[in-house]
């Protein structure tokens, strides 16, 4: 008899900006979790919460956002019929994504100078030899008054009844100012830490880049050549079938 797949194996070093900000301040067993996770990928299906961000960050867009649109999205997805229970908790915990940003929106600071823009295509990136990921939700961008171009990125984190360790949320924002910077978003634009933002929709809280942004890319770098040496090394969790 045939065992059913239940991981799919990644053979070439990749992990997403979320995990590597989890990793970078995570224990050593936590850590080794991470990197399992990202090398054996499990087929189970897992709940994203794609519409939620996909509204919280078109209501961050907006000039003049109104809190009870976000309000009547969350209620059309727990009305919304779904096929199986799977659907019905996605549906619910993307709801549960809304609300809590609703409660917690006067909480959230976001540079009132910048313009907010849609986050258009967000390009994976080799660092260390691994390939990061990035979920963009949304560029930030202003003009100074010497006419210098600054920019930012902005990305969501939530995770039901728990706030975000503000170091996790202080390496992805650092992570993100490495990555415009490297990406050429915008030809003679700059990246500026208050622009690079991880808010944690669950604390209510904004996260901006450091003012060691740079040393603390370097320390990714690091961190993911370290990554890619271990990466054939990493063994699968138990019982795995790939």
């Amino acid at each position: 008899m045939v065992e059913q797949k239940t991981h799919r194996l990644v053979e070439k070093p990749q992990i997403s900006a979320r995990f590597l900000a989890d990793y970078m301040s995570a224990s050593p067993i936590k850590r080794r979790s991470i990197l399992a996770g990202c090398k054996y990928q499990s087929l189970a299906r897992v709940v994203q919460h794609n519409e939620a961000k996909q509204n919280i960050a078109k209501f961050l867009r907006t000039e003049n956002p109104q809190i009870s649109d976000l309000k009547i999205a969350a209620e059309k997805l727990r009305v919304r019929l779904a096929d199986d229970e799977f659907d019905r908790d996605l549906y619910d915990h993307n709801a549960d994504y809304i609300d809590r940003f609703v409660k917690k929106a006067d909480d959230i600071e976001l540079p009132p100078d910048a313009e907010r823009l849609v986050p258009g295509k967000s390009p994976a990136m080799i660092l260390g030899n691994v390939k990061v990921t990035a979920d963009l939700q949304m560029r930030l961008r202003r003009l100074t008054k010497t006419n210098k171009v600054k920019i930012g990125a902005l990305t969501l984190r939530y995770s039901k009844g728990k706030a975000l360790r503000p170091e996790t949320g202080t390496w992805q924002s650092a992570f993100l100012m490495g990555y415009l910077g490297l990406t050429n978003i915008e030809d003679g634009a700059e990246p500026e830490q208050k622009l690079c933002i991880t808010i944690d929709v669950y604390g209510g809280v904004s996260h901006c880049a450091p003012t060691d942004s740079v040393t603390k890319f370097k320390h990714l770098e690091a961190e993911c050549l370290g990554i890619a040496e271990r990466w054939d090394k990493i063994p699968p969790p138990a019982k795995a079938v790939f």
